[in-house]
């Protein structure tokens, strides 16, 4: 049985495939070919002798499942690090860098709410109806205002509905907006900067002190983590009393 590496790589969709990351890549080459020298070369010479098959289906099975696992952790199954496109041309970049706009101006409910909240237009218009007040670019935004229609923004962190997720359990807490959101300030368009998988939200729920700040230090998206950092944090566990929950029950309520 002759197998042709072509083929196989045929039946990928090779633009996706493009978007993995390099380790991926190596681990599907390195499929073809110990798929190939499992079974025949191109001669038809059995690369492998009969005792050393079962070595070589192991080896095979395990770079397999080395393969499967990169790839969901890639962004090609995450959408990590992808900007989204959104119905006006807002950048964090510009407002929290640029203008020094706190996150809790636009996102209110974080510090009592499970959800962080979407500003109203009329946020939008408290600046916007003075500055870049004829912009053609913040058309929709004076539209919405004048209507009452929300603005239908692109969900960016979107967790399946089995999940639960409080905000303001995790600030209150500790938890910096940046550890899970990313350097917002260096974001023209809005990415999902984590994977948000269950394993990076397990990493965080078993080692909390690798990661919680002090709380006046929660909304900077200038803190840095002090080189002390283990030592800072075993105290903010037992200072802010953060319990380690890792049981189903916590997120699949």
């Amino acid at each position: 049985m002759n197998i042709d590496s072509k083929a196989i790589f045929f039946q990928l969709n090779i633009s996706h495939f493009n978007t993995l990351p390099w380790f991926c890549k190596i681990h599907a080459a390195a499929f073809i070919i110990i798929l190939r020298a499992a079974i025949h070369d191109d001669s038809g010479f059995q690369f492998f002798k009969p005792d050393h098959v079962k070595v070589s289906a192991v080896f095979f099975i395990a770079g397999l499942l080395g393969l499967f696992a990169e790839v969901n952790r890639s962004p090609w199954v995450t959408d990590a690090r992808v900007a989204r496109e959104q119905p006006i041309q807002f950048s964090h970049e510009r407002h929290v860098a640029g203008n020094g706009i706190d996150c809790r101006y636009c996102h209110t409910s974080v510090e009592d709410s499970s959800f962080a909240g979407i500003p109203p237009t009329k946020t939008c218009m408290n600046c916007h109806s003075q500055i870049f007040a004829n912009s053609p670019f913040l058309e929709p935004v004076r539209d919405s205002f004048r209507t009452g229609r929300s603005i239908e923004w692109t969900r960016v962190h979107d967790l399946p509905d089995f999940v639960y997720f409080n905000h303001s359990i995790h600030v209150n807490k500790g938890v910096g907006c940046t550890t899970c959101h990313g350097q917002v300030d260096r974001m023209p368009l809005m990415w999902q900067e984590q994977s948000l998988q269950m394993e990076w939200c397990l990493d965080c729920h078993r080692n909390p002190e690798r990661y919680v700040r002090p709380r006046a230090d929660v909304f900077s998206v200038t803190y840095q983590p002090p080189p002390d950092q283990l030592a800072l944090g075993r105290r903010l566990v037992a200072e802010y009393q953060i319990q380690k929950l890792t049981s189903c029950s916590t997120c699949h309520r």
